[in-house]
């Protein structure tokens, strides 16, 4: 199993914010979290990244528990959390950006590489290299996130509501470029409000209401269930 998290408490000063979740992805799966505002989703990946503490239960990477681990460790280990509200660097060009995203590796010549493989999933990127963070559109900042978390060449890619405040035709080219990630071998666990979309490219899902796990079941079955479709799908 790729990640393990298992019963997770967390709180914000009193208030209880994950109480009891537990999950995993398997290698090569497309794990989404759909839920409500507050329900806890960006809670839980700031946790298994290491921004924020539980207070009890575990969080295992490949077998090896990594609850407490600081954040920057858990990246060189193989996770990459793309968050909510993209947060590139604003000042610094696209090539700085993106070169932030790969701080923990040494060789040149492999982050010229992995340099070139974003490219390849993102060209606009490269036609930008030199603009500055701050003066792209909202999707390409979202592909300039997403191009800086793949720099650290992740086997677990964590994306934090990747389609926010994009039009309809580019949150389709954003699923599109996840599903291409995703068949080239990166895992990803999916923070997601366009559930429906979201579903659609997900093997298996999980909801999450005020900080519990009520659902789980591939995605499908996720997809058909009458209470799911109501609350997020708006059938």
């Amino acid at each position: 199993m790729l990640l393990e998290v298992e019963n997770l408490n967390v709180y914000y000063g009193a208030i209880h914010a994950l109480q009891g979740v537990s999950f995993h992805v398997e290698e090569g799966e497309i794990v989404t979290l759909i839920g409500a505002n507050g329900a806890g989703k960006s809670t839980t990946l700031r946790t298994i990244s290491g921004l924020l503490r539980s207070r009890t239960g575990h969080i295992k990477f490949k077998g090896q528990d990594i609850s407490m681990m600081p954040a920057d460790q858990i990246v060189r280990l193989g996770i990459s959390h793309v968050p909510e509200g993209r947060k590139i660097f604003a000042p610094l060009t696209v090539k700085e950006n993106l070169l932030m995203g790969a701080y923990t590796r040494k060789d040149p010549n492999e982050i010229e590489r992995s340099m070139q493989r974003v490219f390849a999933s993102f060209p606009r990127l490269k036609e930008r290299l030199n603009q500055l963070g701050g003066t792209l559109s909202g999707g390409e900042q979202q592909m300039l996130a997403t191009g800086r978390g793949l720099m650290s060449r992740p086997t677990l890619l964590m994306m934090d509501e990747p389609s926010m405040g994009l039009s309809p035709i580019l949150v389709e080219e954003i699923f599109n470029i996840i599903k291409d990630i995703n068949s080239q071998g990166t895992s990803i666990l999916l923070v997601e409000q366009n559930a429906q979309m979201a579903l659609s490219i997900s093997h298996r899902a999980y909801v999450l209401e005020t900080g519990r796990i009520v659902l789980s079941g591939s995605a499908k079955e996720i997809a058909e269930n009458p209470r799911v479709k109501e609350a997020y799908l708006g059938v």
